[in-house]
C-alpha cells in the first residue's frame, strides 16, 4: 500500500549544534530494561533520534540501531558526534513514518522525546509493518524541568516568557502521551528518574536549545530571554561552575506486538 506523510515541522535544526550540547542523558537503567523486555538485541529503530541523545546508550545494548530522524542538521549532528565511536549505528535522513527498513525487521522501536512531532496512525503503522511479532515499541519523554528553589523566581519568568511560543504539539508532552491509540498491548514499565548536575553554562544552554526559546527570538526581533534573565540565575546561582542537581518528571509508554 502506498504511504504518505504528513508535512515536517522543523523546530530543531535552526539549533541542532546547540541542542546536542544541551540536552540531558537519559538514565541506563532505562536501556537495561529495553533490552531486558526485546525478544532480541538484534536489531533497533530509533526514529526521531534528534542528535543522538538516546543512540548511544540504545548502540551499547543492541548489536545494531538504525537511527533516523527527518532533519539532516540534526542528523548530521548525530554523525558528528557518534560516527566514530558508534560502528554498529547507521544514521538516516528519514522520516518517522516511512522506515527505509524490511518488515519483521526490528526487535525494538525506541522514541526519546520526540512521538508528539509524528504523525501517529501513520507512524504507528510503520512499526506494526517493522517489528518483529513479539517486539516491543518505546516512548518516552520529560516534562519541565525542576530547579532548585533559589532559582524558582528566575526559571518561572523564563517559562512565562516562553510559554506562548510553544509548539501546540508541547500539549502531548504536558500531558504524558495520555489518551494515544497505541497499536499493541502494554506492558508495565518502571519508574525512571531523570536526573542531572550541571554549572549553570550548561543549565542555560539547555534553555537556549527550546524550540520555544527560538520562536521567542523570531517573533521579537532576536531579543532573547535566556541572556534576558541570565543575570537573574546567576544571582541565584553564586559560583556558576558549581553544578547544581536538576530533575524532570519521566514517562516511559511501552507496548508490545502480538507474537
Amino acid at each position: 500500500m502506498p504511504r504518505t506523510t504528513a508535512p515536517f515541522h522543523d523546530h530543531f535544526s535552526a539549533v541542532a549544534a546547540d541542542y546536542a550540547s544541551a540536552r540531558p542523558d537519559y538514565p541506563g537503567a532505562l536501556y537495561d530494561w529495553i533490552a531486558a523486555v526485546a525478544p532480541a538485541d538484534c536489531l533497533l529503530w530509533e526514529p526521531g533520534c534528534g542528535s543522538g541523545q538516546a543512540t548511544r546508550g540504545l548502540a551499547q545494548r543492541f548489536y545494531r540501531v538504525h537511527a533516523t530522524d527527518p532533519s539532516a542538521a540534526q542528523v548530521a549532528q548525530a554523525r558528528l558526534a557518534w560516527s566514530n565511536a558508534l560502528a554498529n549505528v547507521a544514521f538516516a535522513v528519514e522520516p518517522a513514518e516511512r522506515c527505509s527498513l524490511p518488515d519483521a525487521s526490528a526487535d525494538a522501536v525506541c522514541v526519546a522525546q520526540a512521538l508528539h512531532w509524528f504523525d501517529l496512525p501513520a507512524f504507528f503503522a510503520e512499526c506494526r509493518r517493522v517489528l518483529k511479532p513479539g517486539g516491543v515499541l518505546v516512548a518516552w519523554g520529560y516534562q519541565d524541568i525542576e530547579v532548585p528553589p533559589a532559582l524558582a523566581a528566575a526559571n518561572a519568568a523564563l517559562q512565562d516568557a516562553i510559554r506562548p511560543h510553544w509548539p501546540a504539539q508541547r500539549a502531548l508532552i504536558d500531558a504524558a502521551y495520555a489518551g494515544f491509540d497505541w497499536p499493541f498491548p502494554a506492558i508495565r514499565a518502571p519508574e525512571f528518574e531523570l536526573r542531572a548536575e550541571w554549572p549553570l553554562p550548561r543549565l542555560l544552554g539547555y534553555f537556549a536549545s527550546y524550540s520555544a526559546t527560538q520562536r521567542y527570538r523570531e517573533a521579537h526581533g532576536g531579543d532573547d530571554p535566556v541572556v534576558a534573565l541570565a543575570p537573574a540565575f546567576a544571582e541565584a546561582w553564586g559560583d556558576p561552575q558549581v553544578a547544581r542537581e536538576v530533575r524532570w518528571p519521566m514517562f516511559v509508554h511501552a507496548r508490545r506486538k502480538p507474537a
